[in-house]
């Protein structure tokens, strides 16, 4: 039952996030719409910014929790990252009136979009980052730092996708992740065309 209310809670937020600014949202306004009293709130979260992150933290957690559903362990290091920046941009580009954090995009909160990033790189790095020690491992890339180049990635294209700190010009969505993907063939001295996946998959959403 006391779970039960905190997903509420969580639910909650993430729809009005979904709908507004976080600057825009108060404690009273999800007691409101979630239908409890105040106080239940803070049983749970100490303030309106902690229930935010833990909206945004729950989002990635999803998505990881989509990849490990789908995990194959017979696949390959490359065929793994493949999958798990899929259900990533699944998660950044699908149903974008109701996705968090598509909506963070077109939101104006900084604060947000920082913390954003910063709980993508805690959340997805340590997945990415065993999956480059076996892609060393298979001979498919080569990295002396694969925590340092998983946490790079992540970063990065947190980074490109986020509209507030990359402004949309005349290059695309998909060119900005095709010279992406040749980055990443270069420093992980890939086979070419190993991430081209990445572009495709914005092409597909």
């Amino acid at each position: 039952m006391k779970n039960d209310k905190k997903e509420l809670i969580l639910e909650t937020a993430q729809e009005l996030m979904c709908q507004m600014p976080g600057k825009d949202i108060s404690v009273n306004l999800i007691a409101q719409k979630a239908g409890i009293a105040k106080g239940s709130i803070y049983y749970y979260f100490e303030s309106k910014e902690q229930i935010l992150d833990a909206v945004v933290e729950k989002c990635y957690k999803n998505a990881i929790h989509e990849f490990f559903r789908e995990l194959d362990s017979e696949k390959s290091a490359l065929q793994k990252i493949n999958l798990l920046f899929n259900s990533i941009i699944k998660s950044e580009f699908s149903n974008k009136k109701k996705n968090l954090i598509i909506s963070l995009h077109l939101s104006d909160d900084l604060l947000l979009h920082n913390k954003m990033k910063m709980i993508a790189v805690q959340e997805i790095s340590p997945v990415l980052t065993a999956l480059l020690r076996q892609g060393c491992a298979e001979g498919s890339i080569q990295t002396d730092y694969p925590k340092e180049s998983a946490e790079m990635i992540v970063a990065v294209l947190t980074f490109f996708i986020d509209d507030t700190s990359f402004p949309s010009t005349s290059v695309s969505m998909e060119y900005k992740l095709k010279f992406f993907s040749y980055c990443l063939e270069l420093c992980l001295k890939a086979s070419p065309g190993s991430f081209d996946f990445l572009h495709k998959q914005i092409d597909k959403n």
